[in-house]
């Protein structure tokens, strides 16, 4: 199916190692619109630096001081609150109460799905608010407040009050550097972190050269969550309200097929390569009680961004491949996991927590009761501005090279580190050749392209070469909208998520480049019919053995389908 799609494709890394871990987050995603943030004036950096006796005395590889590349947050004394506790304790609840009382603000997180969900509450509250992610931009008139994904974070702009969540991430190898920029770069006078403990003594640490005035306020889970001392035993044994949690694509399937042919439970699922409005319509369907879909099997994609009515989270495994090698779970996993268990306001006011084998008991026990490790250094990253001064020391050089030759040389403090930029420069191997400006291969090396998928990476290839000819690119030139069907096969299935990686890309593109990526809306509604087949396969995957109660829900089900897909159409 997909070569029917995506025409004209070719060989997409170019050598580069298989080895290098994907990243599948929104890694370096920044918003261009902003990339002056360093620099008071970056045309006064060149004037100043242009000649190689000048250059040669200002060593862009310093990053020992990332709190002075913030201006307007230094101007500030700001007040920064650490809410910090287990999964399911209310500390973002806390703090967005405080966000949706105030004259202005903005939310961060980790995920589209999470900034969603604060512009869905904001604006019910009355408080209008903007979403902002890589892949959309919904402006509600009025607006003083924003949802954004921690990446498209504005620190140049001044707000009353921000809150950036899950900010232990900022010790993520390939994301963290974007939670240290907003928590250094964002200028507001309330600044709410919310997170795990394990992240207060570094985040103080940084702090102390801000002035800011830093407090920490600790939370306790609100409903209980017990580790079973047995293990889930026979399939027999599943229950509604049951989510069984594992880590590769094919075990989900396969644990769904084995659920359901007992015929007493359908099985939502929920996996990372998911288009995200297809994980939520997943997730809702499992939250539904009047649905028959009463048992969720998952990934460990659901350790955030979704609010999930579970009962019992069972773990199949507690190893997983982390793309170098199989390993057990870390303590932070097991607990960000298990947590999701019983909800508090949800039917299940307890949450329980076990495995489907007793081997691994023991280290599900010993690691929910451990603290997590503390966080001993946040991720940074070059700015652009850095980037493009470098590489006038180095003229002759492609990204490639620059990249490279920078992180080797970066100089850090004890408290930092640099950001893992693999995926980055898989995607300047490929670029590297094509005459474009460095700012064009700098774009297309922080898109949400996944280097290690095949589809993807043809889809950004052709993107970056047909701009590089023409300056313009049609998305009909490698796509054939009208083409899409239901997979039938779970091949076929990974093929249309594949192709919806590749319109995502060319929507965040056209966002950055509205006129030499002009298709966007076109790109949008295939997009979205991408998502309802995947639905629609998942659906009938759940009618193996159909009862006449679920035929006529598959009729339902089916008539919503075609409806979707003609209103889509005819956009």
């Amino acid at each position: 199916m997909a070569s029917l799609l995506l025409r004209q494709r070719r060989v997409s890394a170019l050598g580069v190692s298989r080895i290098l871990q994907a990243d599948n987050g929104d890694s370096f995603r920044l918003r261009l619109e902003s990339k002056f943030e360093t620099f008071a004036s970056i045309g006064v950096m060149i004037r100043k630096y242009s000649s190689g006796k000048s250059a040669a005395k200002f060593d862009f590889t310093d990053l020992t001081c990332p709190h002075t590349w913030y201006p307007n947050a230094r101007k500030k004394n700001r007040k920064v609150f650490l809410h910090v506790g287990p999964t399911n304790s209310g500390k973002t609840y806390h703090a967005l109460k405080r966000l949706e009382s105030s004259p202005s603000g903005i939310y961060c997180g980790p995920l589209r799905l999470l900034a969603w969900e604060v512009s869905k509450r904001l604006n019910k509250a009355k408080v209008p608010c903007d979403l902002i992610t890589g892949q959309e931009k919904e402006e509600v008139d009025g607006a003083k407040h924003k949802a954004v994904t921690v990446e498209m974070a504005d620190v140049t702009a001044d707000y009353d009050c921000a809150i950036i969540d899950e900010i232990q991430m900022l010790g993520c190898k390939t994301r963290g550097f974007s939670f240290t920029r907003a928590l250094l770069g964002i200028a507001a006078d309330e600044l709410h972190l919310c997170g795990d403990a394990a992240a207060v003594a570094l985040i103080q640490e940084l702090l102390k050269v801000t002035g800011d005035d830093v407090q920490v306020e600790s939370y306790e889970r609100l409903s209980p969550l017990v580790p079973l001392e047995v293990p889930l035993g026979s399939f027999s044994n599943i229950r509604t309200g049951d989510c069984i949690v594992t880590f590769s694509r094919k075990e989900i399937y396969q644990l769904k097929k084995r659920i359901e042919s007992r015929g007493k439970h359908l099985c939502s699922v929920v996996y990372g390569s998911l288009p995200p409005e297809t994980r939520t319509r997943q997730a809702t369907m499992f939250n539904d009680t009047s649905s028959e879909f009463d048992v969720l099997v998952a990934s460990d994609a659901i350790g955030m961004g979704l609010n999930l009515n579970i009962s019992r989270v069972i773990f199949s495994t507690l190893k997983k491949f982390d793309g170098f090698e199989m390993r057990d779970l870390t303590v932070p996993e097991i607990k960000q996991i298990a947590g999701r268990a019983g909800r508090y306001g949800s039917k299940f006011p307890m949450g329980e927590v076990t495995c489907l084998d007793a081997d691994d008991l023991p280290l599900l026990h010993s690691s929910l009761k451990s603290p997590s490790p503390i966080l001993e250094q946040a991720g940074l990253f070059p700015s652009f501005d850095l980037i493009f001064m470098y590489s006038r020391l180095q003229p002759k050089r492609g990204l490639y090279q620059i990249l490279e030759h920078f992180i080797e040389n970066a100089k850090l403090s004890e408290n930092y580190f640099i950001a893992n930029c693999e995926e980055q420069l898989k995607v300047a191997a490929v670029i590297d050749e094509l005459p474009l400006r460095l700012q064009d291969k700098y774009l297309f090396c922080i898109s949400p392209v996944d280097m290690n998928d095949e589809i993807s990476s043809q889809g950004l290839t052709q993107f970056a070469e047909n701009y590089a000819k023409k300056g313009l690119v049609h998305l009909r030139e490698i796509f054939t909208p009208g083409t899409l069907q239901v997979p039938k096969t779970h091949s076929a299935l990974k093929e249309l998520e594949s192709i919806h990686k590749v319109l995502e890309l060319y929507v965040w593109l056209s966002f950055r480049l509205e006129d030499s990526f002009p298709d966007r809306e076109l790109a949008s509604s295939q997009k979205a019919i991408c998502s309802l087949l995947i639905e629609e396969f998942l659906e009938r995957l759940g009618w193996q053995k159909p009862t006449s109660r679920r035929l006529t829900s598959s009729a339902t089900l089916n008539s919503l389908f075609a409806n979707k897909r003609r209103h889509y159409l005819c956009d």
